[in-house]
């Protein structure tokens, strides 16, 4: 069960934008469109997805992922497009179990990449005629997520590395001990401090990393720079640059709120800058839950001896 949880509840990654300049990004329970104007609303209500991805006619792809039960402990998925003209279809009809042979990771050529992780990972292309061929296998820690540039390279994070795999086939590592290992978002064994990936205009390198709340950016040439540090409550997963350079960043709370932010290419420039803090009410709410899981905790441990004692006195 807590395998279950802990996989449908890692944050997502999923904020891209259409050719307009219009942000779209997931909270894990819809999809929310902003437009240049900065009004904001529900495009897709009701899904469980953690990727998108924006085609060049501006279709926006997702998934929905549910979980079962504990009955059943089996999950189920779909995969929807949202088309340009506002029609919401169902690419793949509901099916148990996760996706496969299918991504939200494309390049420009609509080409689909994706991971498969065994004792050997492999990562997947998938062409628009629908065959499958393998471009890299090799023992890897745990590889997160995958993202295509423009240009053709793949990136993809393990563990604290990051690692660029270039169209001809050469892989070669762009970063090393870049953060800390997670806690919060550690499965299994698997380091989820390393996470979302993307690029600007210059084909600089983007990643968030959630432990240490940070962004590292690194440039054609491999010099990696801290450019977002903050010690707020908010953590940023991911983010996309718009059309007039701004980047704009998905954020996750301590209390599991999402939010997209941008940040101006002026405070950019500047140097370092700071993500947000939480407002008043989400503190409080911070310190109320803290509270609560920490007596929770106790009245579990006081439950549980008395049971033990009672067993005990029992069998005596």
């Amino acid at each position: 069960m807590l395998v279950s949880s802990a996989l449908g509840a890692h944050p997502g990654i999923g904020i891209v934008k259409d050719s307009k300049g219009n942000i779209f990004y997931t909270d894990l329970k819809q999809v929310w469109k902003i437009t240049l104007d900065g009004s904001k609303s529900v495009v897709v209500p009701g899904v469980h997805t953690h990727e998108l991805y924006v085609d060049p006619q501006d279709n926006l792809f997702g998934e929905h992922l549910w979980y079962n039960g504990e009955s059943k402990d089996t999950w189920g998925h779909y995969a929807w497009c949202l088309k340009n003209t506002g029609e919401l279809v169902q690419e793949i009809k509901p099916t148990e179990g996760f996706l496969t042979n299918y991504s939200f990771v494309r390049d420009s050529s609509g080409n689909m990449y994706w991971v498969e992780r065994f004792t050997t990972s492999k990562i997947m292309k998938k062409n628009k005629t629908g065959e499958i061929t393998k471009v890299l296998e090799g023992k890897f820690s745990f590889i997160g997520w995958l993202f295509a540039a423009k240009n053709g390279s793949l990136f993809f994070t393990e563990s604290n590395q990051l690692h660029r795999l270039s169209p001809g086939g050469k892989l070669e590592t762009l970063a090393e001990n870049s953060g800390t290992r997670s806690t919060d978002f550690t499965l299994m064994g698997r380091n989820y401090n390393s996470y979302g990936i993307w690029t600007d205009a210059e084909e600089n390198i983007y990643m968030a990393m959630l432990d240490s709340k940070k962004v590292i950016r690194v440039n054609s040439n491999g010099k990696s720079e801290t450019i977002i540090n903050t010690n707020s409550l908010w953590t940023i997963c991911s983010g996309i640059f718009d059309n007039k350079g701004n980047m704009w960043v998905l954020e996750n709370s301590a209390t599991n709120d999402v939010r997209a932010r941008k940040i101006g290419k002026e405070e950019l420039a500047g140097g370092q800058t700071a993500s947000g803090s939480l407002t008043t009410p989400h503190l409080l709410i911070t310190i109320f839950t803290g509270i609560a899981i920490i007596f929770l905790f106790f009245a579990a441990k006081g439950i549980l001896n008395k049971r033990k004692q009672r067993s005990v006195h029992l069998a005596i």
